[in-house]
Parts: structure tokens; sequence; C-alpha cells
């Protein structure tokens, strides 16, 4: 009897691109891959390495250290990762051990469906090993050669569309043996590209700009602005919630809750109406960017999307831009809304974006808002409120700060 052991494949797509910095980019990866592990199955109880390009999840003994597929679903989350695989790996590089670890591979996989009729399958045999005394083709054909003779009448060759899709990888000192890949989220590891602060409104659009953003690599802060009392307690707790599920892919971060209500009632007393918007969302922009200051962020990242309402025209951004010194990240800008809702349900912030709890963005919201606003014309508005400074510092300095978890 061969010996073998079940692990899981796990395979980066874009990290395995870069060039000089790819060891960094890999142990970022394994770093986070391991953290991901070690909350399902404890630290210390499993065995990750990681080697030419990809890298394999075992348990000290021959099995996988718990559930696969909840070790699926923890993998899978990780920013990085393109696709994993459930697989046995053999170390006898024989070709009749090779058989017989697939033959068996297979008979587990019958047995496993039930069915009672002829199973479809073909093999793709891979040969990184270019030493080894058979080509893939070769390999391939009799493999699939000795599945027919061990399961005659069970299963059947298929080459265009087979139900079990086998690969036998050889590689240098082992032979991978699976039948699936399954995808992960792709990306870049978390913490490999600097450090951004999310305007975060508890609607559809900023869970996605933050997820999007996460995704290629960059850590995330989130800044809530709020009008207690016109908004409500419940409507904080939702942004807490999805803020909870973000953290499920990005990991422990933290909420920055500002009341920005003593600004908004000032722009609503003495600005012209059609400015009030874009005013007060240029505050907001200017207390993030002192916030992101303070949190070491190098970057804003709204969910603005162009053209989607009246202050995400092209001219309203220039105008919203102007006041800020960090650069403004917008994952959204081209996407349509129902692009950006597909996204929401595929990462599981939608249901609780649509819960109906109010926003600072829908208090004092203008009949008429000005959608093709020139910049002298809103600073001649703004200039109304005299110092600014002040009203910024007392909002600041009401801030609550709170360390969101996963869910």
């Amino acid at each position: 009897m061969y010996d073998f052991k079940e692990i899981l494949i796990i395979r980066y797509g874009e990290v395995s691109l870069k060039g000089r910095n790819k060891p960094w980019f890999e142990r970022k990866l394994e770093g986070r891959v391991r953290s991901a592990v070690s909350k399902v199955v404890g630290p210390g109880e499993f065995i990750l390495q990681r080697d030419n390009g990809l890298m394999t999840l075992s348990g000290p003994g021959s099995d996988i250290p718990a559930d696969v597929e909840l070790l699926i679903k923890a993998v899978t989350k990780v920013f990085g990762v393109s696709t994993v695989s459930p697989a046995v790996r053999i170390t006898d590089r024989h070709l009749k051990t090779i058989c017989e670890a697939a033959v068996d591979f297979v008979r587990k996989r019958l047995e496993s469906a039930g069915e009672s009729r002829q199973i479809s399958f073909k093999v793709f045999g891979k040969r990184s090993d270019k030493s080894y005394p058979i080509t893939s083709p070769e390999m391939s054909a009799k493999v699939g050669e000795a599945i027919l003779d061990s399961l005659k009448g069970l299963v059947k060759v298929d080459v265009i569309d087979p139900e079990i899709a086998l690969n036998v990888h050889l590689r240098t000192d082992e032979v991978f043996i699976y039948d699936e890949k399954r995808g992960g989220l792709g990306g870049l590891p978390l913490g490999t590209n600097g450090k951004g602060m999310v305007l975060f409104s508890g609607g559809i659009d900023s869970p996605v700009a933050a997820w999007l953003t996460a995704k290629r690599g960059m850590r995330i802060e989130l800044i809530h602005f709020h009008s207690y009392p016109y908004t409500s307690k419940r409507a904080q707790e939702k942004v807490r919630e999805l803020a909870g599920i973000l953290a499920g892919y990005c990991g422990e971060m933290k909420i920055h809750f500002i009341n920005l209500l003593p600004i908004q009632e000032q722009i609503a007393k003495l600005c012209p109406e059609e400015y009030m918007t874009l005013i007060i969302r240029r505050y907001m922009m200017r207390i993030a960017e002192i916030v992101a200051f303070e949190s070491g962020c190098q970057m804003l990242i709204t969910g603005e999307n162009l053209g989607q309402v009246a202050s995400q025209t092209a001219e309203a951004l220039c105008v919203t831009d102007t006041v800020c010194k960090l650069p403004v990240l917008r994952p959204l800008i081209a996407l349509d809304k129902t692009d950006i809702m597909a996204l929401a349900e595929e990462i599981g912030t939608f249901e609780k974006s649509i819960e109906p709890y109010e926003d600072c963005c829908t208090v004092f919201l203008p009949k008429h808002p000005a959608t093709r606003p020139r910049i002298d014309d809103v600073e001649a508005a703004e200039s109304a409120l005299g110092n600014g400074e002040e009203m910024m510092s007392s909002c600041i300095s009401s801030t609550e700060v709170e360390s969101i978890k996963p869910e």
C-alpha cells in the first residue's frame, strides 16, 4: 500500500507574476493564510508549506486537520488566493503507484456520489519534472487505462465534458491528485499596498468600494459621518454590522464615528441651498483627511460613482477634490449601479445596506442641487461660514473610535 497525505493545494495568481519582490508578497500571503486557518483549527494544528508558486496545507497525520469545507471557506476569503483544491499527495513517483492512487481517488469519488450509472472522466497529466521518463500525454493515457481496467462498468471516458476531471500533477519529489479547483478572491495580500481611509456611509456603494480597495492589498480604516439625533442610533448599528461583514475579509479594523450635524446646521443656515450638498461634502473630505493623516493613511477612498447623483458629476467631483491634499480613490467610478449591486450581493453586504435607516447625506437635502458647479462660486458661498477650522475641530473632538472584529 502506498503512503498518501490529504492536503489542500492553495494557488495564488497575481502574486506569482511579481518580480524581485515576489518572495515578500508570498510571505505576506502565507501569513494571511496561516491566520485564517488558525481561526478554524487553532495555531500549531496544521502544516503550511510554500514551494514553487503554490502552498500546501495538511495536518500532522494523513488527514486534513478539520472539516475540509470549513478550511476551503476560510482560505478562499483570503485576498491573493486564486484557487484551492482538495488533493492527495504521494511521494512514490513510480507509474504503478501513481495509477493505484488515481484509481483509489476515483473509486472514493464514485462511492461518495452514490450513482448507479456510469460516470465520465478524463485524466489531465502534468509533468513539471521534465526528467521523468514518460511525457504528460503518456502519463494521462496510462492512468486513464488503469482506471478503466480497475473500475469496469463504473466509468467511461469523455474528453469533451467529463464529470470527473482528474488532475495528476507530477513534481520533483511528489505527485498531486485532485479533481476540482475552488475559486478564491484573487487580488493581492492585505498589507502589501499601504493604508487608506474609507468614507463609509452605510449604503450600497461604500462597502463595495472598501472591499475592492482591500482586494488590492490596501489595509483600511473607516470613517462614518452621522447627524444624530436627526439620524438614529440604529443607523450607526447598521454601519457597525456592515463593517463586521467587511472585517470577515479584512480582519479587525477601526471605525471613526463623527457627528457632522453642527457643521450641517451652519451650512443650511448660511449657504445657498443649491451648494449645500457640495459644501457638506467638502467638509466631510477635509475632516476625513485630518483623521487619515492622524491614522497613517495615504489615501481617501469613497464609493462615488460618476453621474449617479448631483454631487457626483464630473464638475462636482472636481470641486470636492480641491480641498484634499491626499489622493482620492474611487473604485466604483465607472461601474453601472447594477454591477455595484451584484458585487454587494457577492460579498454579502447588499441585504444589510438596503435596510431603511437614514444617513447624514439625507439630512438638509436641497430641492435643486447644482450639478455643474464652478469652484469660484462654491468657494464664495462657503466663505459665509467664517472660520471652518473651529467647526471641524469641534466635530473631530467628539469622535468615537471603535474596533470592529469579523462577524
